[in-house]
């Protein structure tokens, strides 16, 4: 399906609003028009009757004016014409060239007076539909954000907690690794025989079995090497307990 803004060009064409304010002149448009040619980015002409302040904020593609306004001071009347993008806020465009026209009043100010009252109506209504375009987003954003917040602080809690918990189980690590140490250490200490108790071990083995011993399953029934048990078979040949066999 194309496109209906590329079908269509009207569409894309920027729409153009105006507002008028009732003023007074007390100057001259040409002392007016003096210090507002300082500011950067507009054009300032004028006329007998007439000072129009001109910005060009963005251009087509043809370098045509898209986003602009225009400030009209004549003697008795302020006029604002300023263009509105397709498809973007209209409330947010409308405060934007309100504060673009308080700027330039607020550097003519005792030689050209607004009508206060209309102008402070006309700021309110476009604040008040501002605001009430934006407060079901903004409450949505906000009761979104307030869950996320919630959210972040049961995070942070859970990992007050389980940073604690890590501490401890660290801590228990730490001594069920030292409990670990002593009772191998302990275990160690068991399975060292002396010379006696290995030869009175080894009478006893040989009683048990027919007068012979297996060195290898002796090792293997005591946590010892056979080479050990062979050293003590040895000194118990030397010294006459037993006699080896064929």
């Amino acid at each position: 399906m194309p496109d209906q803004s590329q079908s269509n060009p009207a569409a894309l064409q920027p729409k153009v609003e105006e507002f008028s304010i009732d003023g007074k002149l007390s100057g001259t448009l040409e002392d007016i028009k003096k210090t507002l040619e300082k500011l950067p980015l507009y054009l300032v002409n004028s006329t007998a009757t007439e000072l129009d302040i001109a910005k060009v904020e963005s251009r087509s593609i043809s370098r045509k004016p898209y986003l602009f306004h225009i400030i009209k001071i004549q003697p008795e009347r302020l006029t604002v014409i300023y263009s509105l993008i397709p498809d973007t806020s209209v409330n947010l465009r409308r405060a934007e060239v309100l504060k673009e026209t308080s700027a330039v009043l607020s550097l003519i100010a005792g030689r050209f007076d607004i009508n206060q009252i209309k102008f402070v109506q006309y700021v309110d209504s476009v604040l008040e539909s501002l605001i009430s375009g934006l407060s079901q987003t903004y409450t949505a954003l906000y009761n979104r954000y307030d869950s996320m917040l919630n959210d972040y602080r049961e995070l942070k809690r859970l990992n007050v907690e389980l940073s604690a918990s890590n501490r401890n189980l660290t801590l228990q690590s730490a001594q069920l690794s030292d409990e670990n140490k002593t009772m191998k250490e302990q275990l160690d200490a068991l399975r060292k025989y002396s010379d006696e108790s290995l030869m009175a071990l080894i009478e006893e083995w040989i009683t048990v079995h027919n007068n012979s011993i297996d060195v290898v399953a002796f090792a293997n029934g005591h946590s010892l090497s056979p080479t050990r048990v062979e050293q003590i078979l040895d000194r118990m040949v030397s010294m006459g307990y037993i006699e080896p066999k064929g």
